[in-house]
This record gives C-alpha cells, structure tokens and sequence, in this order.
C-alpha cells in the first residue's frame, strides 16, 4: 500500500465538514443572530451526510498525507460514535439555547470544529498529526466551556479547562518530542520498528509524558481535576457533549498510540494504564457518594467508566480492545441518554440540576422516571442491560491474559462497580420511593425521542448483541 500525497476519497468525511464548516462561517457572518436556526439545521445536516459517507466506505485500509492520516476499520467505528455524539447533542442543545438566549450560530460552528479535529485526532497515524487534531479539537471545546458568557460559572470552567488543558498539551507534545528524539521518527509504526525489547531511559520518560496527556483528555485519575468543575458550570448541552464525543476521540487515540507504536514494551505502559485504571475506578467509586448535583454526579461516574474502559486496554489483546471499543459505544449510549433526562428537568421555564429535584418523579412523570432508571440500572453494571456486558468483556479480557496483576484488576474493577452502584441506585430509590416534588414542565420532542431511543437500546442490547460486537472486533483486528 502507497501512502500518496493526498487521496480524496480517504479524508472525504473531514473535508465534507471542513468544507461545510467555511460555508457556514460565512453565512453566519452575513446573517448574524438571525443565522441561527439555519446554521444548526446546516450543521446537523452536515453531521449526517459525513457519517452516511462515513459507513458507506468498505475499503481495508487507506493511508495518505504521506502516512499521517490512516483510514481503517477501527477509525470509521471510532469516528461513527464521535459524529453520533455530536450529531445527537446538536439536536439536544437547540431548545436549551433558546430558553436560556444564547442560540448564536458560533455554537454549531464550534461543534463541527471540535468534531473535526476528533475526526482528525482518531486517524492520526502520526505525532504531528495526532498533536494537530487534538488542538483543534481542543482549541473548539475551550471556547464551548465558557459558551454561555453572562454566566460566572461557564466563564470559570472554560477558564479551568484552557489552563489544564494548555499544561496536559504542553506534556503531551514534550513526551511526543522525547519520544521522537530516541526513535528518530513521528510515525507511529517506526516507533514500534525503533522501540523494542528494552527500552530506553529516555523512550520511558517519553511514553509517560505522552500518557499523561491523553489521560487528562479522557478525564483519568490524576488528570481529572479539570472534570467536576467543568461539567458542572458549563451549559447542560456542552457538558452532555463533552462527556460523549470527545471521549471517544481521545480514548482512540489512547488505544492506536500504545497498540500500535509501542507494541515492543507493552510490560512499560501497562504498569501506567493498570494504575490510572485502578486509581480512576476507586476515585468515581467513592467521590460520586456526596454530590448533590447530579452533573457534578455525572462528572465522577465519567471518570470512574474511564478507569473500566482502560481495563480492556491494559490487556493488551484483540479481545482487551475488542472490550475498550463496545464499552465505549455502550457509554455513549448510556450518556445521551442520561444528560437527555438531566435536559428534561425543567420547572416553570428554568433547568434544575440538583438531585433533590428528581423526588418522587414516579409519582409525577411516570415515563421520565422509568427512562432514568433504566439510565442508572445500565451505568451500575446491572443485567441484563447493556452496561453490564459493556464491564464483563474488559473484565472478561484481563482474566483471560493470564496475568496475576491483570487479574486483580478486573477484581479491583467489580468491587468498585459494585460500590459505585450506590449512587446510581440513590437515584432510582429517590425516584420511586421518595416524596413527590414539583412535578416538572413537559420537555421537548427531541429530548424525549433521544431519551426514549437510548433506553432502547440499552434494554434490547442482550437480544441482538451480534451487530455491535462483530464492528467491534473487526475493528479491533484492523490494529494489529
């Protein structure tokens, strides 16, 4: 396989969005506010067809860029679920925009950006180019944070997040530059050919700078401090999007840096991946116990899902990545669904997020509740739904290695799910068997289908599995 200059038909998808995303500028530009409603339309529109072009490619592989940007099977699964994520919170922040008198037509174009450079980021084949999407990406959710101007509590998490982030960047890019500077070369494949048996002082240095700043993007323990701040004073839409998508971006890229450039020392950064896993699922196992707002909530149990997820990674198998993959799909899933719930608590015109405020709501909105509890039976790992397949095959995956550590981490991983399942299961208990509150204002058709498609899947995930876990593990296959 030649990787060429340029091929088209390898980076349609991107330049679909990067195309429709100057169209959009400009008409954004020319129209003003006015612009709104048709620069969001345009946007998801764009989400769409990028996606349908997505998952129409049936090629083995592509590489181009003089094999910067690879195309495979694991990018097009990994790429599906980030353009899902910002596809289905497009559709979710348009009426919470509206109430809340922030709809400008930079949202939607902020989030096309941000997706974008996901897109970018997950088929990165490179240092250089693995460093170009994740500042676009980056450089988008920094101003998404602190969207909602007037408000003192966005302005402080965009704050928090531009500072931690611009630290974790600078890490990354210092352990790429080690990285490079022992191998002699950016790409991920002459890495590995460089970075084999022993490995040097300096590649190990490297490997954890390197480490360290993909774990502050998929909110790891000790990279998390940026998570509850942000989640918490960020718009409800922006929290829901950074709590899916570039999750899925960041997490990617995670499992193609360690699988495929440093295949020859997996004993090195599987010490690192075992204890961020360790130390993420016990920190969302246990903080999460005293929030009282359930975004914040949200923010924990993110964490605490990364450390599952990185289980499956720790592995270092097809079957471990298998696991990574249909965990991530899974939480995605779970995670619309949830932050669709959070979107329909609203009372007499204002949004209420603290978990109070779901009291009694059995009693009062009967579908709501349901939908809700089948969000957090899922999330605490509870058959037969689809959160508890999601945690047996990473766990599945670590037992299966033969290694004693790996195995006492997939036991760590269950008794941290079970511990974590109290809050979860606070929620449910405070739904159904608490006083009734004020009963909420009806939401919107589009937070109510998107609620109601997420618990279906959620629910039915055991009677057809099949579709799910076959992408997944040809996917997985296409890295090694």
């Amino acid at each position: 396989m030649i990787a060429t200059a340029l091929s088209l038909p390898v980076v349609l998808p991107e330049a679909i969005l990067a195309l429709g995303i100057l169209g959009l500028v400009l008409l954004g530009a020319l129209r003003g506010e006015r612009s709104f409603w048709l620069v969001t339309e345009c946007a998801v529109a764009l989400l769409g067809l990028a996606l349908v072009v997505l998952l129409a490619s049936n090629r083995a592989k592509g590489i181009t860029f003089y094999g910067a940007f690879v195309d495979d099977a694991f990018s097009r699964f990994m790429k599906a679920l980030a353009l899902v994520g910002s596809l289905t919170t497009l559709l979710l922040s348009v009426e919470f925009m509206r109430r809340e008198k922030i709809h400008g037509f930079e949202f939607p174009v902020l989030i096309l950006l941000a997706t974008l450079g996901m897109m970018m980021l997950i088929s990165a084949n490179d240092f250089i180019a693995l460093y170009l999407g994740l500042e676009l990406m980056s450089l988008s959710l920094y101003v998404v944070a602190a969207y909602h101007r007037d408000n003192l509590r966005a302005g402080e998490a965009g704050l928090k997040y531009f500072v931690l982030g611009a630290l974790s960047s600078g890490m990354l890019l210092y352990g790429a530059s080690l990285i490079y500077g022992y191998s002699g070369t950016v790409a991920f494949a002459g890495v590995a050919t460089a970075v084999k048996g022993q490995a040097s002082l300096g590649v190990i240095f490297g490997l954890v700078f390197l480490l360290a700043g993909l774990a502050f993007k998929i909110s790891a323990v000790p990279f998390h401090m940026w998570t509850p701040d942000v989640y918490e004073g960020a718009p409800t839409p922006v929290t829901a999007f950074f709590a899916s998508a570039p999750k899925m971006a960041a997490m990617a890229v995670f499992v193609r840096v360690v699988m495929t450039s440093f295949p020859g020392v997996t004993g090195e950064w599987r010490q690192i991946i075992v204890f961020i896993s360790i130390a993420s699922m016990a920190l969302g196992a246990f903080a999460a116990i005293g929030q009282t707002n359930i975004k914040r909530l949200m923010a924990y149990s993110s964490i605490g899902h990364m450390g599952f997820a990185l289980v499956g990674l720790a592995a270092g198998t097809t079957e471990g990545v298998h696991g990574v993959i249909v965990y991530m799909a899974i939480y995605l899933v779970m995670t619309l669904g949830t932050f669709a719930a959070i979107l329909s608590m609203q009372r007499n015109g204002k949004y209420v997020e603290e978990i109070a405020d779901l009291s009694g709501l059995a009693s009062t909105n009967a579908p709501l509740a349901f939908f809700l509890a089948v969000m957090m039976f899922s999330l605490a790992g509870i058959p037969p739904l689809a959160g508890f397949f999601a945690k047996f095959y990473v766990f599945a995956a670590a037992i299966q290695t033969n290694i004693f550590a790996l195995q006492v981490l997939a036991v760590i991983g269950v008794l941290c799910s079970a511990i974590g399942a109290f809050y979860y299961l606070r929620i449910v208990k405070l739904m159904y068997f608490d006083e009734a509150a004020a009963p909420f204002d009806r939401a919107g058709v589009t937070t109510r289908i998107v609620l109601a498609l997420a618990s279906a899947l959620i629910i039915f995930y055991v009677l057809l599995p099949a579709p799910l876990t076959n992408a997944a593990m040809a996917a997985a296959k296409s890295l090694f």
